[in-house]
């Protein structure tokens, strides 16, 4: 059992790659660090996205998670990032990443990124 973060998405064949199905994963649990102040910022993610030929394994998907609590970055950032580095491992026909930061300073922050693959028709 790995004990430490990791930056790299690991994935495996969609079972059933002829159809297209949702997959939801919820992470309560994200934090990362305030640009500004260096405090921790606490955040709910959701991943929702309808695989191509991959999908997400999810232990992999913690210990990526984990590697972002020791960085700084504002949530716009961060989000797209993420992104990013989702549609890279995946290739997915569709997905959405929303982020929903906990509060701070009376401000809750919610921001939502998604891309869908050029060649997807969602019916």
């Amino acid at each position: 059992m790995s004990t430490q973060p990791s930056t790299e998405l690991e994935v495996f064949p969609n079972p059933k790659s002829s159809r297209d199905y949702t997959i939801h994963i919820e992470s309560p649990e994200f934090t990362c660090l305030c640009p500004k102040t260096g405090q921790p910022d606490f955040a709910t993610l959701e991943l929702e996205y309808i695989p191509d030929q991959l999908c997400l394994e999810l232990k992999a998907w913690k210990l990526y998670l984990w590697s972002y609590r020791e960085l700084g970055g504002f949530h716009e950032d961060l989000t797209n990032r993420i992104l990013d580095d989702l549609v890279n491992a995946l290739n997915p026909r569709f997905i959405c990443l929303t982020a929903k930061f906990n509060v701070r300073g009376g401000v809750y922050t919610t921001v939502v990124a998604d891309h869908r693959s050029p060649d997807w028709n969602s019916g």
